[in-house]
């Protein structure tokens, strides 16, 4: 049971001939009359018990934007259902309008529209509704959760979309200077074309040479169905914010921007979200598009407050791929974990493929090295220098290996390892 605004009111009111009449029959006749009409109204008010909920899950949302979460209420009893009912969605789901007034005739029913804006990644959920029956003075309500549970996929908003176009326009001058062929290089036919000197003999088609009365040469392309393998790291590093988002989300960035280039360049391009066991997996083996399932796969993914188990990264790499693939790490480069792990799993993976490490840079970082206007920025200026001179000595320690490091700010990191991969590219490493 539930009183209302109005119930306190009345009660009020109640005061004035209790204050005018001292008398205890006075006030035990002002309770008396409060008491029957509190009862009268809840007597007369729908039951609860005959009320159904069914809900219709919402569609997938990105981060920020809105999304509507149907409710429907039906009135199984005999009374008509005027009220209230709240949707028990969680904070982070940026309900709207939660709360929405109800008036639902007997053996009818009412649908409802929720608005949601979430403000979080993953997986949000309304576990129950609360429902409240009000009589027709609207004094007192009879009150009911019911488990009705619902959720709404909120993927990651993919805001490095913007630099796809400009990648794919680098990639497809990259693809017209490749059409050039090297004498000799790759396995898979490309064109024929005329004999010159220094030609391979053994490229010459003899039937092509037949048909034409003059000497004609197979020209080969390099293999397109490279391996691009990236490993998201979701250990307690990734938990840090920089900026206005935490380390794992400008990771998740990254990765979208990367994978959706790599197919697009003709790669096969696998996923893998791991700390000490595999959080996600996607690839380009599966059904669907690849942003579709990259975003699916990450969607879910929250930081986990564990150690990175770095021996474990070369299995689960060999898994995906036991060829010569290009291996994407997506982890920190800050003091301690890099020594600790990254170094040797990292000089391991470059023996057997093309490694590249990718890092966010804090800006903060910068800014202090350049406020020195007291004693205590003097002092987060020297801090700071050591920071990015740690930071300095990791990735000239992963280069001596022969791995590739991007090390940049938040927004930046996407573009840049966008560039770092059509780079590789161009170089005939991939």
């Amino acid at each position: 049971m539930a009183i209302s605004g109005r119930f306190v009111a009345v009660a009020l009111l109640g005061l004035v001939p209790v204050l005018l009449f001292q008398e205890w029959l006075t006030v035990l006749a002002t309770i008396a009359v409060l008491v029957g009409l509190l009862g009268a109204d809840l007597l007369v008010a729908a039951q609860l018990r005959q009320v159904n909920l069914v809900r219709a899950e919402p569609e997938n949302v990105t981060l920020n934007n809105a999304v509507e979460a149907a409710l429907t209420i039906r009135n199984g009893g005999s009374r008509r259902l005027r009220g209230s009912f709240r949707d028990g969605w969680q904070p982070s789901a940026g309900a709207r309008n939660p709360v929405q007034d109800i008036d639902v005739p007997a053996g009818e029913g009412r649908r409802f529209a929720v608005r949601l804006r979430p403000v979080r990644r993953g997986d949000l959920s309304a576990p129950h509704v609360t429902l409240r029956s009000f009589g027709p003075l609207h004094l007192a309500a009879r009150q009911r959760t019911i488990d009705c549970p619902g959720s709404v996929r909120v993927l990651p908003p993919f805001h490095s979309r913007r630099h796809l176009p400009s990648k794919l326009r680098k990639l497809r001058e990259l693809d017209g200077k490749a059409a050039v062929q090297v004498r000799g290089a790759g396995t898979e036919f490309d064109s024929l074309r005329d004999y010159v000197r220094g030609d391979d003999v053994r490229s010459i088609d003899w039937r092509a040479t037949a048909r034409r009365s003059s000497v004609v040469v197979r020209t080969w392309r390099p293999e397109r169905d490279r391996r691009v393998v990236m490993v998201l790291d979701t250990s307690r590093t990734a938990a840090a914010r920089i900026v206005d988002e935490s380390r794992l989300d400008t990771g998740i960035e990254a990765a979208l921007l990367l994978g959706v280039l790599a197919e697009r360049g003709g790669d096969r391009v696998d996923l893998v979200a791991f700390d000490r066991r595999v959080r996600a997996r996607a690839g380009s083996a599966g059904q669907g598009n690849m942003l579709g399932r990259l975003v699916q796969a990450m969607a879910p993914l929250e930081a986990e407050l564990i150690e990175m188990d770095w021996p474990a990264v070369p299995a689960q790499v060999r898994a995906v791929s036991a060829h010569r693939s290009l291996v994407v790490l997506l982890t920190s480069l800050d003091s301690g974990a890099p020594e600790e792990g990254l170094l040797p799993v990292a000089e391991r993976l470059a023996s057997q493929h093309v490694v590249v490490v990718a890092a966010v840079r804090d800006p903060q970082l910068g800014a202090m090295l350049r406020e020195r206007n007291d004693a205590t920025a003097v002092f987060r200026a020297a801090a700071a220098e050591r920071a990015l001179l740690q930071r300095a000595a990791v990735s000239a320690e992963l280069r001596r290996y022969g791995v590739e490091v991007v090390d940049a700010e938040p927004h930046e990191l996407p573009p840049r390892l966008a560039d770092m991969y059509i780079r590789l590219k161009a170089a005939g490493r991939l």
